[in-house]
């Protein structure tokens, strides 16, 4: 079954084709990499593909809905997308409780646990702006997670990282995988898609092409 199908979908900004012609599937319960340089698409894809942009044609099916203009997100999809983007004077836990306020699908004690299995102490004070990058990306993928998706959209999910904390990032992925979740991965790294994915697609020219 495929969690992710993305058929004939193209889009244009401006005069800029940036997605051209994409017809791929992302099988559930896999961890699937996007590999491209900078200005490729892969990030506007997955715009795309969490329903923050519509594209010009094509459609979008995530765990079998399709993606409309009446239909706004899709459910069950936890993702990151460039910079995650905090209120940079709330503590980290403020700020999940804040998102997590939304939709009402995570208490305090799920947050609290999120947060410790990401290596982040939901008691410390100190208010988002003052947290490394590393921290940032932590806290983003404790956002993604929280609310227990199905679907988890990873736009470069190990930037800021140090050594170790790549290494347990890794880790956390493989886990999620294990229990099921599907992840659509984008990362610079070839050695984070060797390692982590099952299907490999490079993304040149706003055009998708499966590698494996």
């Amino acid at each position: 079954m495929n969690a992710i199908e993305c058929e004939h979908v193209s889009l244009t900004i401006g005069k800029t084709r940036i997605l051209q012609d994409i017809h791929i599937s992302f099988e559930k319960g896999r961890i699937h990499g996007i590999v491209g340089r900078n200005g490729s698409g892969k990030t506007m894809l997955m715009k795309c593909i969490c329903g923050f942009i519509r594209p010009d044609t094509g459609s979008i099916i995530v765990s079998g809905k399709k993606l409309s203009r009446s239909y706004d997100f899709p459910k069950d999809v936890g993702f990151i997308i460039e910079t995650p983007g905090f209120i940079p004077y709330y503590s980290g836990l403020k700020n999940l409780k804040i998102l997590a306020d939304i939709q009402r699908r995570a208490d305090v004690e799920r947050i609290r646990q999120v947060m410790e299995q990401l290596g982040l102490n939901p008691n410390l004070n100190r208010h988002v702006k003052k947290y490394s990058l590393g921290m940032r990306q932590r806290l983003g993928l404790a956002q993604a997670i929280m609310e227990d998706p199905d679907i988890l959209v990873l736009d470069e999910p190990m930037n800021g990282l140090d050594k170790e904390g790549v290494k347990e990032m890794r880790q956390y992925l493989a886990d999620f995988r294990d229990q099921g979740k599907t992840i659509l991965l984008a990362s610079h790294s070839m050695e984070d898609i060797e390692l982590l994915c099952d299907t490999i697609a490079e993304m040149d020219r706003g055009r998708l092409e499966r590698l494996d």
